[in-house]
């Protein structure tokens, strides 16, 4: 086993170059298997009853007239399900979702808990047995929405310190010559990826195996085998293709109860999520509401900056969104204080959502320097390069590399930055009036331990073997790149094996980590394996195999701060007797590390992208304070982009690159999002002269004039 550094110099011809996707065929023909769609002998089918109370607790559930059906096997509830193990912290360092761990008691702490599974013998049974079956609950008050000044509100920390702060807020505010001091707010926002979560659990041999929709094999392995008490080995997780997950497939209800099912029928079971439940399910990005205090000197130089957010989490399961963090990273201040807050609701618990933090959080911070370069009368990207800071603002730790003035610069230069009148309201084509915006991006580069199996084969080609997740971003065909580079052979000659919790452990697909860790094991496994067949005479008919663990060399690398970054750039149309906002054009300029695979990195910056003109004008998941429920929880009512509405988008990067980084891989699944929507929003403030705060920005919200509601009206409204 090697924990060797990879070699990077040994990572040339085919990384760099545009791949199509090693596994394209297969998707486009129907050959490639998604959760659902693999075959089982006696495969029963699960069909998850969800609770139509807010709050309260269960009084009954009339199980006989539902087994009487034909077809149906079983209905498992809190009355008679296997009971789970949830005295644990799981891989990523936080104790199981209790909504995970279903039906192991009579509470209901939000609509659309768990309450019930039933099986039969196929899924159209199961259905209408879980719509006959009759639950009876005793309700209680409950309280759904979150309003900017709940007093139930306190600081949470997540995976970052929940309050920072250094100087004199207020005497800086004071001694300033321009200041804002905003309100802004984002509303609840669903993942909707093309594929539900699905998955079937079999007892095979005595051991459990799990075919899931997932972000991590080994994750949701270590999960399942902490929850039901089996040791690790005793369970395997296989994803071989995901479509989509953008954080939220981590472990969920579908997979615990499918295992209880199996486990109690010996034979395997099915559960898979209607799009409706996952809008309960499978987690969301919390509304939130945030305050930005800005302070500049006369030349734009800050002098003081506050970030403060407020999110909403369930009663049973904490989660922070944390959208100060990004204010953290991206600006300095004599005074700089940031903190985020959360508050307890009757509402399920949000989870991860592309670029967690970043993305509402950029919104909120890049509109606020929007508005002070307005009002110091400075051009908004010179006001953010004037604002460049040397070190972290916060960890006082040096950059690995920060070229975010060279994505402003080029950036500029190909949008025709030059050439804009800055004054709003002035440029008119017909009825529409016409407003350029910009912001800027930043997400974090990491990387987490991780093992990869690298085999010389007999016939000259190689196999790795690594519980690497595509989730639809290419990691498959970069990871086959990065292999080939390191093996100083042709892509063609490598074959790439993923989602298999039987590979060992590696990081997940998330956090714009996984390609940057897996191309890390990767490449230390093949530099061990080149280093072998230099002095091997012969390969064996069952091959040479290394394997490589990176937790030695991660604890070696320098202490940086380290991250992608962006410049984020729009032009809108706005109708304002309509209320119509189009965006005619985007441009993002990426400084995002190596680029491995050109052709999937622009097509993940481009997703990411319509992602924020989506959430700057279309995203809005509501719910009925009444029911605590969601309005139109479907993808009829829960509008997204489509592709008319992104008719000229362009994403690039610029060189980029750390020296003392030995994989040099950033990851670009998130920061394509992060500062879109702002810059769309101030591309808006520019056509009309309207600041809008408070997303999305909706037709009836352009013609009120955009007005923010009440002090302390709820968020979203």
């Amino acid at each position: 086993m090697t924990t060797a550094t990879p070699d990077r110099s040994a990572l040339r011809g085919a990384v760099g170059v545009a791949h199509t996707r090693v596994e394209g065929r297969d998707k486009v023909t129907g050959a490639a298997r998604y959760a659902a769609e693999f075959p089982f002998a006696d495969l029963a089918h699960g069909w998850l009853v969800l609770s139509t109370v807010a709050r309260g607790r269960i009084r009954t559930v009339e199980t006989a007239p539902v087994l009487d059906m034909p077809g149906v096997l079983a209905v498992l509830h809190h009355g008679n399900a296997p009971r789970l193990n949830t005295d644990y912290i799981g891989m990523l360092g936080v104790p199981p979702d209790p909504a995970s761990a279903v039906l192991q008691d009579d509470r209901v702490p939000f609509a659309g808990w768990p309450v019930a599974l039933v099986v039969a013998e196929t899924p159209e049974v199961a259905r209408e047995a879980a719509e006959a079956l009759v639950v009876t609950y005793d309700q209680e008050p409950h309280d759904t929405v979150l309003v900017a000044d709940h007093p139930g509100a306190y600081a949470a920390a997540g995976h970052m310190a929940a309050e920072t702060g250094k100087g004199d807020l207020e005497a800086r505010l004071a001694a300033s010559a321009f200041v804002v001091d905003e309100e802004y707010t984002t509303p609840e926002e669903q993942h909707s990826m093309m594929e539900p979560h699905a998955a079937t659990a079999r007892w095979d041999g005595g051991r459990l195996e799990v075919v899931d929709s997932n972000q991590g094999a080994g994750w949701v392995r270590s999960e399942l085998a902490a929850m039901f008490s089996l040791d690790a080995s005793a369970v395997r997780v296989r994803s071989e293709h995901i479509g989509g997950g953008f954080g939220s497939k981590g472990l969920r209800a579908h997979q615990v109860s499918a295992v209880m099912a199996a486990t109690a029928l010996r034979r395997p079971v099915r559960v898979v999520l209607t799009r409706r439940q996952m809008f309960s399910l499978a987690g969301y990005r919390s509304p939130t509401a945030q305050r930005v205090r800005l302070g500049a000197a006369p030349d734009g130089r800050l002098l003081a900056l506050e970030h403060r957010s407020l999110n909403q989490t369930s009663t049973v399961y904490e989660f922070v969104e944390p959208s100060a963090g990004v204010a953290r990273v991206m600006y300095d201040a004599e005074a700089h204080h940031t903190a985020n807050h959360v508050v307890r609701l009757d509402v399920p618990s949000p989870t991860w959502m592309r670029a967690p933090g970043e993305a509402p959080g950029s919104f909120a911070i890049e509109t606020a320097l929007d508005e002070l370069a307005e009002r110091a009368g400075l051009d908004p990207i010179d006001l953010r390069l004037r604002n460049e800071p040397e070190t972290g603002p916060v960890s006082g730790l040096p950059f690995g590399s920060r070229n975010l003035a060279a994505c402003f610069r080029e950036g500029a230069r190909r949008f025709g930055w030059a050439d804009r009148d800055p004054r709003p309201g002035v440029r008119r084509e017909g009825r529409w009036l016409l407003g350029t915006g910009t912001a800027a991006a930043s997400f974090g580069a990491g990387a987490a331990p991780s093992t990869a199996l690298v085999t010389a084969q007999a016939d000259g080609s190689f196999t790795v073997r690594i519980t690497a997740a595509d989730i639809g971003t290419g990691a498959r065909t970069a990871l086959t790149l990065i292999a080939a580079d390191a093996l100083e052979t042709a892509p063609d000659r490598v074959r790439v094996r993923i989602g298999d919790s039987d590979f060992g452990p590696a990081m997940i697909a998330g956090g714009s980590m996984g390609t940057r860790s897996w191309a890390w094991a990767v490449t230390a496994a093949a530099a061990e394996l080149r280093e072998r067949l230099a002095t091997t005479t012969g390969i064996p008919p069952e091959g040479i195999t290394v394997r490589s663990d990176t937790t030695e060399a991660l604890g070696s690398l320098a202490r940086k701060e380290r991250h992608s970054y962006g410049a984020q750039f729009a032009e809108v149309a706005v109708d304002t007797a309509t209320g119509e906002i189009r965006v005619r054009r985007m441009l993002g300029v990426f400084a995002a590390g190596r680029i491995v695979n050109p052709l999937t990195a622009r097509n993940q910056l481009l997703g990411g992208m319509t992602w924020g003109i989506s959430m700057a004008l279309h995203e809005e998941a509501v719910r009925d304070r009444n029911t605590g429920g969601h309005y139109a929880p479907d993808l009829a009512g829960y509008h997204v982009a489509t592709h008319a509405d992104v008719p000229d988008i362009e994403a690039d990067w610029v060189d980029d690159h750390d020296p003392e980084d030995p994989v040099g891989i950033k990851g670009v699944g998130e920061i394509g999002i992060v500062g879109a929507a702002a810059a769309v929003a101030n591309a808006v403030h520019h056509a009309t002269g309207v600041r809008h705060r408070h997303l999305p920005i909706r037709p009836d919200r352009v013609l009120t004039a955009g007005t923010p509601g009440p002090a302390g009206g709820a968020v979203g409204a």
